[in-house]
């Protein structure tokens, strides 16, 4: 573990002295907070009644609701996905300069040269990306959740609104989606030698979950705690298949003596 450590406190200092990820890491969970926030605030303050829209997959969420709480409750479950951009998206610029970015400033092959395992390595640059953007996503949903109390005036909405769906996401669902976006990074970009190619085909990670996103947005599905620990129990697999396929595709000795 004491490698481990020393490779996430060497990352830390080397990632965050580029101001693209430091302005990312604020950046993005202000953005994915502020837009549900605004959102509510919005509907709170008189918009469209769901309830005159006749959708029936709604009744089990809403019962006992008027037409604006049931809006606030079901926009709010809809909006989650896109919250939950923020565990996909931190991880995957972080990781994204993680290898490519010591190639390009010569750093990369002494560290490769010392006797550290593979799975240490690869640990240690996988954790130094799933940290912070954990944390940011745990810190996020405090924001979010102190901001939705204060503009929600009822308790019963309030309850409802987050319920058990929100709080599983984000502290299972969250931290499983950050490891497959740190794997799927570093499997990335140790196979490019441009950390802005690197960053940009791992940021295809978003596209699944922007779909679900708008599939909720559709009524396609509704959001439920059976539903987020449906897919979280897929990550799980999921993460294993990549874990293994990132330490099988991460070869050392090319990188070494191919890279150029």
């Amino acid at each position: 573990m004491s490698k481990i450590a020393v490779i996430i406190d060497k990352e830390w200092a080397e990632v965050f002295k580029n101001r693209l990820v430091s302005y990312t890491v604020l950046f993005l969970p202000l953005l994915f907070t502020g837009l549900p926030l605004f959102i509510l605030y919005t509907i709170s303050r008189g918009g469209e009644d769901l309830s005159a829209a006749g959708l029936p997959q709604y009744a089990g969420i809403c019962g006992g609701l008027t037409g604006s709480e049931c809006t606030q409750v079901v926009m709010m479950q809809q909006f989650l996905m896109m919250f939950m951009m923020i565990p996909v998206a931190l991880p995957s610029v972080i990781a994204a300069y993680s290898i490519v970015g010591e190639k390009t400033t010569r750093c990369l092959e002494p560290l490769l040269a010392t006797p550290i395992e593979t799975v240490e390595l690869i640990a240690g640059k996988g954790l130094a990306a799933v940290i912070p953007a954990v944390v940011a996503t745990w810190a996020a949903f405090v924001v979010f959740a102190i901001g939705a109390r204060i503009m929600v005036a009822s308790p019963a909405v309030f309850s409802r609104m987050l319920g058990l769906t929100w709080p599983l996401a984000v502290l299972i669902l969250g931290p499983l989606m950050a490891v497959a976006s740190v794997i799927v990074s570093v499997i990335v970009s140790s196979r490019v030698n441009d950390p802005r190619t690197a960053e940009q085909i791992s940021m295809l990670m978003i596209v699944p979950v922007l779909l679900l996103f708008f599939a909720a947005l559709a009524g396609l599905f509704v959001l439920d705690a059976r539903f987020i620990l449906a897919v979280a129990a897929a990550l799980l697999f999921v993460d294993g298949g990549l874990i293994y396929l990132g330490t099988r595709l991460f070869r050392r000795e090319v990188i070494l003596t191919q890279w150029r």
